[in-house]
């Protein structure tokens, strides 16, 4: 379970991707965020799990740390789909190689993103479902 929430949250910094049709979505994702809660296929995420996770998104790059563990890679943002949509791809660590679809919502300094963790398709909502692999994070912009 830990490695999908690596893999989890690795797409949830790729899905705040930069993106030239959505100028504003692409700076306003952009900073460094913390989840303040999760669900992995319908299951909440233990407290302690989500403490140690760190997301940092710029400029179309992504880098989470799980723990110590780095997970690193891009991400691009698709705002005119319906719900706004999201793919994050790692290039390093855990998710090397892999691609997530995702859904994202971004209101200040909240922001809320459904991945795929199994990579087969985008969500249509912000939900996650037990039997599934999807992964809803609630996230808070940190402040430096």
């Amino acid at each position: 379970m830990k490695h999908i929430f690596c893999v989890g949250l690795a797409v949830a910094v790729s899905l705040c991707a930069f993106a030239a049709d959505a100028p504003d979505d692409a700076k306003a994702v952009e900073g460094k965020w913390k989840p303040v809660k999760a669900e992995l296929a319908g299951q909440p995420m233990a407290e302690a799990v989500m403490n140690s996770i760190s997301l940092k998104l710029d400029g179309g790059k992504y880098e989470v740390f799980v723990g110590e563990s780095p997970d690193r890679g891009t991400y691009t943002l698709d705002s005119a789909a319906k719900p706004k949509g999201m793919t994050v791809t790692g290039t390093e660590g855990p998710n090397n190689g892999k691609s997530f679809p995702a859904i994202y919502e971004i209101n200040g300094d909240t922001m809320r993103i459904c991945y795929d963790l199994s990579g087969a398709k985008r969500p249509t909502e912000f939900k996650s479902v037990a039997g599934t692999k999807l992964y809803l994070v609630n996230y808070h912009r940190k402040k430096e």
